[in-house]
């Protein structure tokens, strides 16, 4: 337990820098003086490690420091072939197999307990990967024609960062030099898309930070949906929408909440879809607006 420990502490320090030892403690869940005897430990061990006294003090390891491959476990070897497969198995991506391919080589005797199968990721619109991964790294804008949600189309130039799978499709995260700040761009509702000889206009934050930033100043409106659902349902409520269990009725009926965002429209197909099995409660507009849809549904076939 404590070699795996200070293992995870070398490697925490040399991700984060300088940190404090109430940082340490708390992290690994150990005492001050736990992390006191380690420092003592990875010293003894050979491990660079520097005390730095003061406000601003705290442990760091020596920048000249680098692990050899003798820290790494077969464990390690395992989180790392699993997570490439998976990448593979998305993109198809050749530099991703090549690096597949060398990880295999000097892991041999790793094990596969999981196995993380994205092909269907590479349904749709996975077209504009590879191009968009050659605009990031030469640094380049591109241009392209985009419907927006409200069936808006228009064209854009904008600085790639980032391509980012999330929320069930593939995003590019990409500075508009219009709006002079970060959008997001769903691909598949991209089209034309071209790599143009225009230089970014600066140096780009992590794309990490840039989510996490969007992520708390998250600007879309979110609903709150009260709905019954049959047995038949509930577990699609589950699946497909994240329904929260409220109240459970002896005849198997289930009280659910449902938090959606408000102008986007799969969840809505997908109450939809589930015809007379769900009951909408709250709120009292969305039930109008469902009315109405089915109406013109019904309309629609009978004309």
């Amino acid at each position: 337990m404590k070699t795996e420990r200070l293992y995870a502490i070398t490697l925490y320090l040399l991700n984060h820098g300088r940190t404090s030892a109430r940082e340490l403690a708390d992290h690994f869940e150990v005492s001050l003086r736990t992390i006191q005897r380690d420092m003592d430990s990875l010293c003894l061990a050979g491990v660079p490690v520097i005390s730095v006294s003061g406000v601003q003090g705290g442990y760091e390891i020596s920048r000249q420091y680098r692990l050899d491959r003798q820290y790494a476990t077969s464990g390690d070897y395992t989180c790392l072939l699993t997570a490439l497969q998976g990448l593979v198995s998305a993109t198809r991506d050749r530099k991703a197999q090549e690096t597949l391919e060398k990880i295999a080589r000097i892991s041999p005797d790793a094990s596969q307990e999981l196995i993380l199968d994205f092909s269907v990721l590479q349904e749709g619109d996975t077209a504009a990967l590879q191009p968009l991964q050659q605009a990031i790294a030469g640094k380049r804008a591109v241009r392209f024609t985009y419907t927006n949600n409200n069936n808006e189309t228009r064209s854009h130039t904008v600085e790639p960062v980032a391509v980012v799978y999330r929320w069930y499709a593939w995003y590019l995260l990409a500075f508009s030099r219009n709006r002079d700040d970060y959008r997001t761009y769903k691909l598949v509702r991209m089209s034309s898309l071209e790599i143009t000889d225009l230089p970014f206009t600066k140096e780009h934050p992590a794309a990490h930070q840039i989510l996490e930033l969007q992520e708390q100043n998250d600007s879309r409106r979110y609903l709150e949906l009260l709905v019954k659902c049959k047995p038949a349902a509930r577990m699609r409520a589950i699946e497909y929408l994240r329904g929260t269990l409220v109240e459970e009725s002896e005849n198997g009926d289930a009280l659910m909440r449902l938090n959606v965002v408000e102008n986007e429209q799969l969840w809505l197909g997908t109450l939809l879809s589930l015809g007379d099995n769900v009951e909408i409660l709250e709120p009292a507009w969305l039930r109008e607006r469902l009315l109405e849809t089915a109406d013109k549904i019904v309309s629609l076939y009978r004309n």
